[in-house]
């Protein structure tokens, strides 16, 4: 006979996807809500709610703590101040040894927070497959309570600059033709057919694959590594070779680097201040595909 608790976790079951993180070739980079649904990983991990504060104050994963994506965005984009993240993190009770999952409803916002995380080098960060939705899903508990604050942790980071490239680094490599540049943003953009800048188009030589084709659109989870591998294919990414994705700010790109990295990338890096900044140059070079 099944214990209460067994029966719990078997309804967590999240219908329509039967694809679990296991099946990734870096399978500790997501978890499902019903392992994080788990009273041993409540106690395990920190978790982050990337979703709006009042979002967060109307219901979220129990023990979860609310985080201010624009102010991190912000905050990053404007240079990576290491005694200032150091600061924040440390707040937070974070080190580079703690475990931490990530969750909201927009995978390019918690990708972006699973991105800053693993630039300062916190080892293990993981994505809730699905986010919010996922865990609604799944009837998982929902506490309206804000969790008490955990001690203050002093924390050395050290950046992790393979996992950043700047805008002259992207210019080497378009010159030297040497490695894969994927833009995540849509036809649209890719194309220059949408204003986003005061010059419009992509990066030469730069693979499209926008970033929602990568997750299932019913259920927010990401693709089976079976589906991911075919839509990689398709625009010419080799997930085990180098690669420097980009979008327009930098959250579509962290979704492309993870899925990068779920598919055992390596050498994966986010051209963080994207079209915002290439876009915005003068001295960048700019092609409008189809239209040459």
């Amino acid at each position: 006979m099944m214990t209460p608790l067994a029966i719990l976790v078997l309804s967590f079951a999240s219908p329509g996807h039967d694809t679990k993180p296991a099946d990734y070739p870096r399978a500790d980079l997501l978890i499902d809500a019903a392992e994080l649904a788990r009273p041993e990983a409540s106690k395990r991990f920190m978790i982050f709610d990337t979703r709006g504060k009042e979002k967060y104050e109307a219901g979220h994963v129990p023990g979860s703590i609310w985080i201010d994506v624009p102010e991190w965005n912000k905050s990053f984009a404007a240079g990576p101040d290491r005694s200032a993240w150091q600061a924040r993190l440390g707040r937070l009770g974070i080190t580079e040894e703690t475990p931490v999952v990530v969750y909201g409803d927009d995978a390019r916002e918690y990708a972006r927070i699973w991105w800053i995380l693993r630039y300062w080098g916190v080892r293990d960060v993981r994505l809730l497959n699905g986010g919010w939705e996922a865990w609604q899903s799944a009837g998982a508990p929902v506490s309206k309570e804000t969790p008490p604050a955990r001690d203050a942790a002093s924390v050395s980071l050290v950046p992790q600059q393979g996992r950043l490239a700047t805008k002259d680094q992207v210019l080497a490599h378009v010159k030297a033709r040497d490695i894969q540049i994927v833009d995540a943003r849509s036809e649209k953009e890719h194309c220059g057919e949408t204003t986003t800048a005061k010059r419009n188009g992509s990066i030469p030589d730069a693979r499209h694959l926008e970033w929602l084709r990568v997750l299932d659109p019913a259920t927010q989870r990401f693709k089976s590594p079976t589906e991911i591998a075919g839509l990689l294919k398709e625009v010419g990414i080799d997930p085990h070779k180098p690669a420097i994705t980009y979008c327009q700010s930098g959250g579509r790109a962290a979704v492309m680097a993870f899925t990068l990295e779920l598919m055992g990338g390596a050498e994966v890096r986010n051209y963080y201040k994207s079209w915002s900044e290439w876009g915005n140059s003068d001295d960048t070079p700019v092609i409008k595909p189809g239209k040459q």
